[in-house]
This record gives structure tokens, sequence and C-alpha cells, in this order.
């Protein structure tokens, strides 16, 4: 028995246009999205036999309706993926889809599988978060959280109160370098965005072909302007957090070897990932002990990290991990590509579009060895996974 760790690299990742809840996508089943991401994932990499696929891994946060019923299993279905091939559905909130791979994942390297299709959906338009859920009285009554722990807006303020020299002027001017750096880079970020059909009642069919939450323009002194719903004069607004969102993911992952007999490329390698728990009512700091524990494990340090993908929940949280890793808020190694309070987050799907984003740019950056994809998740969570670049020119 060859008992031997195998190393896991993550192959192609693909996602729809992301779209405004209650726009682009109102009329749109959550199920159909992620079935056009795998199909699509399958016509880029021909070589890659469909039955040979041990697991198919989705994730979605409210797992009732058309994001239901096993979907791991209904969609590989619908997706045309043979009947021989398992599914299954998870939810870690925000960390779905980074947790279907780091759950996949481990079972490649422990050769129980040798390739996964492993992704996330959220409609945020026909599922808000917390919808239908019934949550146990005794976690309010008993103290265990605070009753704003499960309002993700009242807990960046609860970060920003903590952090107090994390200001407002501080997260609009980092929400408008977001959308800056998104405008600039849209082509590369194209690459991997698959069409998507959509249906409206009033317009009829119409074909997404990109995003639809970026605001292009923003300037600090519009968002100045903006209202902080969460707190009266608080520091939180529209502007400086990730917009309500619709969209899917999807990605390839198997080991070194696999990957090599069925001619397929690896665009990176896993090296670890942690996750971690933190106090509820400050959910956003989760991403900085979560990445102090994967580096740990890793044996590596923050200096080793030449790009960073932060799911931008709200500005505050990505600006609390970069001072806690004395890493200036314009460090062009952070989100270089813009994040989500420009592209958006539905919530369960946002792990493999980091990932996607940041293999992209390790194709662009062979003098990066190392890089993470990191976030925060609801309830008081974060997750961080570490990936090594295999162009890295040191290692030729």
């Amino acid at each position: 028995m060859n008992d031997t760790i195998r190393d896991v690299v993550f192959v192609d990742g693909v996602r729809t246009p992301f779209g405004k809840a209650g726009k682009m996508y109102d009329e749109t089943r959550a199920d159909d999205m992620i079935i056009r991401c795998i199909r699509s994932l399958l016509e880029r990499n021909p070589s890659l036999p469909p039955e040979k696929i041990d697991e198919v891994a989705l994730a979605a946060t409210t797992q009732t309706g058309d994001q239901g019923l096993t979907m791991g299993r209904t969609a590989s279905l619908l997706a045309g993926l043979p009947k021989t091939v398992p599914g299954f559905s998870i939810d870690r909130m925000c960390a779905g889809a980074m947790t279907a791979v780091t759950t996949t994942a481990s079972a490649i390297a422990s050769r129980n599988y040798d390739l996964v299709i492993a992704g996330g959906v959220e409609s945020m338009s026909n599922h808000p978060m917390g919808e239908g859920a019934d949550p146990n009285p005794r976690i309010i009554a008993e103290k265990l959280v605070d009753p704003e722990a499960l309002q993700m807006g009242k807990t960046a303020e609860n970060i920003h109160d903590l952090y107090p020299e994390i200001t407002k002027d501080r997260a609009d001017a980092y929400a408008a370098q977001t959308q800056a750096r998104y405008a600039e880079h849209v082509k590369q970020l194209q690459n991997d965005i698959v069409s998507m059909s959509a249906y409206s009642s009033e317009e009829g069919w119409t074909v997404a072909n990109g995003d639809e939450p970026p605001r292009p323009g923003t300037t600090v002194e519009g968002l100045a302007e903006l209202k902080t719903p969460f707190r009266p004069y608080g520091r939180v607004t529209a502007g400086n957090s990730a917009p309500l969102t619709d969209g899917a993911t999807a990605c390839v992952l198997t080991d070194s070897e696999t990957a090599s007999d069925m001619g397929l490329s690896a665009a990176m390698k896993m090296v670890g990932y942690a996750f971690s728990g933190v106090d509820p009512e400050v959910m956003g700091i989760g991403p900085v002990p979560a990445t102090e524990k994967a580096l740990a494990k890793a044996g590596l340090s923050i200096d080793d990290i030449g790009l960073f993908e932060i799911n931008e929940a709200f500005a505050v949280q990505v600006l609390a991990f970069l001072d806690h890793f004395k890493i200036s808020e314009t460090d062009p190694r952070v989100n270089p590509w813009g994040g989500a309070i420009a592209v958006g987050h539905p919530l369960a799907s946002s792990g493999v579009r980091l990932m996607t984003q940041l293999a992209r740019q390790f194709a662009e950056r062979p003098d990066v060895r190392y890089g993470i994809t990191t976030m925060c998740v609801g309830i008081g969570q974060g997750g961080t996974v570490i990936w090594e670049n295999p162009n890295y020119e040191g290692s030729k």
C-alpha cells in the first residue's frame, strides 16, 4: 500500500458573471448557474474524462429550494456527468466553496480521490442570508453570542470600534482603490468568466457576459456621502462593503501525477490550509488567526507571501488583516485585480473566485512563489489556503 501524501493541484476555475441581487439573475435558478460552470470546465479541459471524476462538492449558504436537495449530486446529473459520479453539498457560509476545495483536496492528498470538481453558488436575490433559519434561542439567551453577531454589517462596525485607527476615511479610500483595480484589470478577469443566460419576465432572455456590481469611477468623495445603515453616524456603508450578489464558481482539482497522465496543466499547488474560530461579534478578523495557523503549519512567514487574495466582505475587515501583518493598504500584492467590494460576494461561491484569480496572477508572475486566499466567515470564523506557483522562476 502506498501511503505517501500526494501534492494537490488546482487545474482550472471558472465563474459566471456576478449579478446584483434583485437584478440580472432575479428569475434565474441558482442550480442552473453552477451547472453552467461545471459544463464550462469540461469544455475548457477536453482531456478531462468525466467518468473519472470522483466527487462533485458544491456549497451554498442557504440550502433550500433551487439551492437544496444535495445540489452537488443533482447539479452534476443536470450538467451531463455520468450517473456514476457522486456529489454532495456543503455549508460554511462565506467559506463554502473554500471548504469544498479543502475537504476534497484532503481526500486527493490521502489517495481516496484522484479528480474532483468543487465550487459554490449563491442566489442572494432569492435566498437572502438567514432565510428560513431558526437559530436555537439559547445561543442568545445563554449569552454565547451577542445578537449583533447575526448581522454581518454590525460585526463590521464592531471591528471599527475595536480598531479605532481604522477610520471610515481609510475604509472609503480602500474601497475606491479596489474599484479602480478591478476596472484596470477587467480584461484579465474576463478570461475565466463564462457567459450565462438569464431570464426576465419583462425583458425575456438575455446573455450575461460581464459583472454587474462594479462601479467604475468611484471616488472617495462620493463614498463619503453614503449612509451608514447599520448604525447612526457609523462607518460601514454600501460603498465600503461587498454588495449583495448572485453568482456561481467551480474548479477542477487533482494530484500532480494524475494531472500529467490526463494532459491537464497545474495552475497552482496547494501548500496547506487552516480554519479558525473567533468571537462571532467581530467575525471579520477571522482571516488573521487562520492565516497565522496556516503559515505555522506550512513553516512559512507572512514575508514569504507574494500575492494576497483577501475576500472583501467589508473594507474594515481587510484593513484589520493588513494592519496586523504590517502590510500597507496600497500594497500592490493585495487584491491586485480588485475584490468583492467591486465584483460582489455571492457568499458560498467566493472562495473559488479568489483561487481562480490567484491562479491567473501566478501565470503572469513567475517571480512570485507563494500566495494565499483568505476570507472571514459568518458566526465567527476565518479560512486561509496557501498556494505555490508552479511557474516560479526560482524552482527551475
